[in-house]
């Protein structure tokens, strides 16, 4: 006898589970407990749904890697016992969480679709119920007993991405999110259209294992015009830095002052690895295509191609922490783990 799937939606804090107190008009978090008395549109989906909520729920710019670590952990606790999950997040920061999610989940062959809203849940004009509703019923689709999407995603305003592409690039609009390097996974409209060719293929023969080990001591530096010594030279010195993230101009491009590059060379000699990212929203980084960052190839700086600053900052701790070997740490960065590169 068929059964329906199983979903667990996990609260950490956000906009998404908030009302308003009528008396105060102050926003309060709302008890999940009482999902159904403000989504009643949840008993019409075919699937059952149980709900778990951090103990203190937190607003998502207070997100750090312990509660990363504290969701892996919920997840890796009910894994076998839900076929899919729903994390219910703040969107300020919710690329990063989502990002780290995908890569300290290793071999996994469920759904893990993050989603959050702009407008709290009890606003007359809120976005959290189609975006919650939306989210449960990918979640929850299945072909052959197994389900269709077994990757880590975002879900906003009608489009479901790949988490580790996305970005936030709108605090006021509902279409608060984009995927600029890689196409939508679905799309709501009348019906949900699956883009089949996006989609991860999971090995469901291999086992699910989750990654708690995420290294600190992560610098990231943003390019810009008028950086001078003294700064750079300050912000590189942090003697406890394991990595650097370096968001560059355009394709890869940087000053080509003698102090920059000798500090970069410095950096790379203490054994700290260093990522270049684009700071634009799209496109990718293409070391030794201009002037201006052929010395950066040369000192073996390596290369984010297309991939998120988000992506980019979890990926860095998450393979710091796993202990890479300096000699094939620069290979492993460079090829795609979770779809996080094209």
């Amino acid at each position: 006898m068929k059964t329906k799937p199983h979903i667990l939606l996990i609260y950490t804090g956000g906009t998404i589970g908030m009302i308003m107190d009528f008396e105060t008009a102050a926003l309060r978090n709302f008890n999940f407990n009482e999902l159904l008395t403000y989504i009643p549109e949840l008993k019409l989906l075919d699937c059952s749904i149980s709900t778990k909520s951090f103990r203190k729920p937190i607003d998502s710019s207070n997100m750090n890697p312990g509660y990363w670590v504290k969701l892996a952990t919920i997840i890796e606790d009910n894994y076998e016992k839900y076929d899919g999950f729903v994390v219910l997040h703040g969107s300020d920061t919710m690329s990063y969480t989502a990002s780290a999610i995908s890569f300290m989940t290793e071999n996994l062959a469920k759904p893990i679709i993050f989603t959050g809203s702009q407008l709290p849940i009890g606003d007359l004009r809120t976005d959290a119920k189609e975006n919650l509703i939306t989210s449960i019923q990918l979640a929850a689709l299945q072909e052959k007993g197994n389900p269709k999407i077994a990757e880590v995603c975002l879900y906003f305003e009608y489009k479901l991405y790949r988490a580790n592409r996305t970005t936030k690039i709108n605090a006021q609009h509902f279409q608060a999110f984009a995927s600029l390097n890689y196409p939508a996974i679905a799309e709501s409209g009348v019906d949900l259209s699956i883009n089949y060719k996006a989609l991860l293929v999971p090995n469901r023969r291999k086992k699910f294992r989750v990654f708690k080990d995420l290294a600190k001591g992560i610098v990231l530096i943003k390019m810009f015009p008028g950086m001078d010594k003294e700064t750079f030279r300050h912000m590189i010195s942090f003697p406890e830095m394991q990595g650097l993230i370096l968001e560059t101009y355009g394709s890869g491009n940087v000053t080509t002052q003698t102090w920059f590059i000798s500090g970069l060379k410095k950096v790379i000699a203490r054994g700290v690895p260093v990522i270049n990212v684009t700071q634009c929203s799209g496109g990718s980084v293409s070391m030794g295509l201009y002037e201006t960052s052929v010395e950066l190839k040369k000192l073996g700086v390596i290369s984010g191609k297309d991939i998120t600053t988000e992506a980019a900052l979890a990926k860095l701790m998450y393979l710091l922490g796993q202990g890479i070997s300096a000699n094939s740490f620069r290979t492993i960065f460079e090829t795609s783990l979770r779809g996080e590169l094209s």
